[in-house]
């Protein structure tokens, strides 16, 4: 698979000429200067297609054109945004590039409740803990109908150890230990920290960020799970010609983390919700981003059968790997580790196409890359060490299949 990286652009602190040196050959990355709902020129993109390649690699992927809310919930001016998104298509591809990842998930893009939960080894990851996670939905974001439906939450039957679990009390006895200053750290976990880098509806210059998710919560109140499902067949099926005529691959990343929450629809979860959108729109330009991250992250997911059944719909694939502990918390685990099977997932992806490009994704925050101001999730030093442990499995699995292995940078 083509190695990439996930770059937030000409002012990330982490500089092509440093992923130059460790391997990486595309990069992953967006306008993240335009506004959301407008158009991306050619000009814009053609700048910056340019500097990636004065480095030498390749802007393979889009992470992400973003699908604006009002798509997405079916407002006034879908119709509209959805023009605006073919034409971005259309200079994109006239300028060579071809992939496009994206989501559908309402509101949020992902979600997690620490950004630097401890590890055994002293270095960090991001951790999703479903206490914390009730308590904001309860007592910060105080959602209608919120308590009543953590009353009723249960763990999924895979998860035997955590059906006893009451994840309601929790967050009440939560509730008495909080502080301000705790409640601020959580708000900046689960919504501006994870949120605001990726072009969302969120930055750190929002002054009331609680009262602009009560007001993108309202957008979607009436809109359930098959509401939401025929909105994102209406996008496709509207784009669809457009991805015909550019060559047009787009992918839709799986929801993060694949579970119901804040009462909101979530499509893209597990098996069957992927088999409903690829089959609602059969055409070979709707595929999938198989993030084998946020898959796991979902005891009801078997990530290797997913892979096998979906390589062929796959454009795009970020393989990192979730640790679910007993009482159904997890947390981003090694590369070499958790539920994904990285290993066998590298198998199945290069025998299906060699040439798709790969991103390690998140990595561990270890030996000083918390000191440096990167965004969440997205360390230097924790996703090189990924990348090495990925490239040493693609060596292998190569070898196996009698593929090439080449490492850019180096004398044959």
């Amino acid at each position: 698979m083509e190695r990439t990286w996930r770059w937030f652009g000409k002012n990330d602190k982490i500089t092509l000429a440093m992923l130059k040196q460790i391997g990486v050959e595309g990069i992953v990355t967006a306008l993240h200067d335009v506004p959301l709902g407008e158009v991306w020129t050619r000009e814009k993109i053609r700048d910056l297609r340019e500097y990636i390649e004065s480095y030498g690699m390749r802007w393979s992927v889009v992470e992400s054109l973003p699908v604006v809310e009002t798509i997405k919930y079916g407002g006034p001016d879908r119709d509209y945004q959805i023009e605006v998104y073919k034409e971005s298509l259309r200079n994109l591809s006239a300028e060579g590039i071809h992939c496009i990842c994206y989501n559908f998930m309402p509101v949020l893009d992902w979600a997690r409740t620490d950004l630097l939960h401890d590890n055994p080894n002293g270095a960090s990851n991001l951790y999703f803990n479903y206490a914390e996670f009730a308590y904001f939905d309860i007592y910060i974001l105080k959602r209608e109908g919120a308590r009543e439906e953590w009353a009723k939450f249960k763990f999924p039957p895979e998860l035997d150890s955590a059906q006893s679990r009451n994840v309601l009390e929790e967050a009440d006895a939560l509730a008495k230990t909080m502080t301000p200053e705790k409640d601020h750290q959580l708000v900046e976990n689960i919504v501006i920290k994870t949120q605001g880098f990726v072009s969302g509806n969120f930055s750190e210059n929002d002054e009331a960020p609680i009262q602009k998710f009560r007001e993108f919560l309202d957008l979607y109140k009436g809109i359930d799970k098959n509401q939401l499902r025929e909105n994102m067949k209406y996008f496709l099926e509207a784009i669809m010609p457009t991805c015909e005529e550019c060559d047009m691959n787009m992918c839709v990343h799986p929801d993060d983390p694949p579970i119901e929450i804040l009462g909101l629809p979530r499509i893209v979860r597990t098996v069957d919700d992927i088999r409903w959108f690829l089959n609602a729109v059969p055409n070979k330009h709707n595929g999938l981003t198989f993030c084998a991250g946020s898959l796991s992250a979902g005891a009801y997911n078997n990530v290797v059968d997913m892979a096998r059944e979906f390589a062929p719909r796959t454009h795009f694939v970020h393989l990192r790997s979730c640790h679910i502990f007993p009482n159904g918390d997890f947390t981003e685990a090694s590369h070499l580790g958790g539920r994904a099977d990285i290993i066998e997932l590298a198998r199945i992806f290069e025998k299906e196409n060699p040439a798709l490009p790969m991103r390690v994704d998140h990595g561990m925050t270890m030996l000083g890359d918390e000191t440096k101001g990167y965004n969440a999730g997205y360390s230097f030093l924790g996703r090189m060490f990924a990348l090495g442990q990925v490239q040493g499995i693609l060596a292998t699995v190569d070898r196996e299949l009698g593929i090439e292995y080449k490492q850019p940078g180096f004398f044959d």
